[in-house]
This record gives C-alpha cells, structure tokens and sequence, in this order.
C-alpha cells in the first residue's frame, strides 16, 4: 500500500474486467474461487490470465474449502497465485503444511469458532474473521469481536457492504476487510457503483483512528514479517 489504511480484499472475482476494475479502483487483493459448489468459481486458466495481466503490487489470493492440500498448492503454483485463503474445515497441520510450500496463508474462521481453533499450530498465518456461516456474505453480531477481540491482527468479512464498512471498521479496528457479494449485481459480477463506493468508504477511515501514531509503517506492508504474530 501506498499510504496506511485497511487492507481491502475483493473477493468473488471472475472476469479479467472485474479483476482490472477492482485493481484500478484500489483494491489491495483479489480472492479467485476456486471452491466448485461456489457461484464464484473461476477455472485455472482465467484465473492464471488475471494474474499475468493485474499490477504487480495487487495480491492474488486463491480461496479454497476442503480442498486437498496438494491440489491447493498445485493451483497456485500453476496459476502464479501469491497467496491461498483455507476457508473449511482444514485442520492446523493442513494449514502450516500449505504455508510450507506458498507464500502467504490467509485462515478464515467463523467469529464463534476462534477459542476452539488452534491458530499457533499453523505457523504464519493471517487470519479472516467471517460470519457464523463462513462465505454467505451475511452479517454477524460485531460486539462479539469488540468486546473479546482476537489476540491478532485479523482480515473482516461477512455481510460487509458499502453503507456499513466505515462503521465496521471503526468499532473494531481490523487490520484488513473483504468482501464479495456486497459488491455484486448478481453472484460473480461485480458492480462498478458499488465497487467505488465500498473502497472509497474503506479509505475514508484516517489511519489515525485505526492506529497510534506509533504505528510502524511495516504494519501495512503484506510482505513484511513483522506485522504476522
């Protein structure tokens, strides 16, 4: 990221528009579906062409549910993803197994399940805090985060849309959000209003209200180790 502020991840991306849309509005990453009973699923091959044609600085992430852990290491290889999103019922072992062979690893978890999973034992993970029912896009009771907060720093989904992500993001200082059906016309088409409106709301939170002035500036940088715990 250029300046500090929320990491903002789309996600559902299907078509190469889409994807150099969302990129050119300022999105820091893109989630390509690779989950098969998923209205967002999108094939190896559009996706390694979505890779090859967004920026550079753009973080591709390859989201998959119960998927093998070698065929989710196999498609992002193949593909050129740079990071892989484990949104089932993957254990510890399969996720540290993964982050062994891909560069970053992001684990989405339900906002109820996070006392009962065991995080450390995946090794360097990011970590996405979903809705009771991981990837419908429907909300989930914020306070449940604001008043027993994750000891990490955590991507948000679930339910998130434009009218509601700045007051999201201010109650509970998440490190990134993401999203897909808020910003959709229909499952897998993504609708440029709403696009713009959904990032544009993202950023208009100042950094100062979602860190100290103390912050470092390695907080913001995906890349650099010193923001994983």
């Amino acid at each position: 990221m250029s300046a500090k502020g929320v990491f903002v991840k789309i996600c559902g991306v299907t078509t190469l528009d889409d994807a150099l849309l969302s990129a050119g509005l300022g999105a820091d990453a893109l989630g390509l579906n690779f989950v098969a009973a998923s209205p967002r699923l999108i094939t190896t091959r559009t996706a390694t062409d979505i890779v090859r044609r967004l920026p550079a600085e753009v973080l591709t992430v390859g989201v998959f549910r119960n998927e093998r852990r070698e065929r989710v290491v196999k498609i992002a290889n193949e593909v050129g993803l740079r990071a892989v999103q484990l949104h089932g019922d993957e254990t510890p072992e399969d996720v540290a197994w993964v982050g062994e062979r891909v560069p970053n690893v992001i684990r989405a978890l339900s906002a109820g399940s996070l006392e009962r999973y065991d995080l450390d034992a995946c090794g360097p993970v990011r970590l996405l805090v979903d809705a009771p029912d991981p990837g419908s896009g429907k909300p989930f009771d914020w306070t449940r985060l604001a008043a027993a907060p994750p000891d990490r720093r955590y991507l948000l989904a679930g339910g998130l849309h434009p009218d509601n992500v700045v007051e999201a993001i201010q109650l509970l200082h998440p490190w990134g959000v993401d999203l897909a059906s808020g910003v959709e016309s229909r499952p897998g088409v993504k609708d440029p209003v709403k696009l713009q409106r959904f990032i544009a709301a993202a950023r208009s939170v100042a950094p100062s209200d979602l860190y100290s002035e103390s912050t470092p500036d390695s907080l913001f940088d995906w890349e650099d180790p010193t923001p994983w715990p």
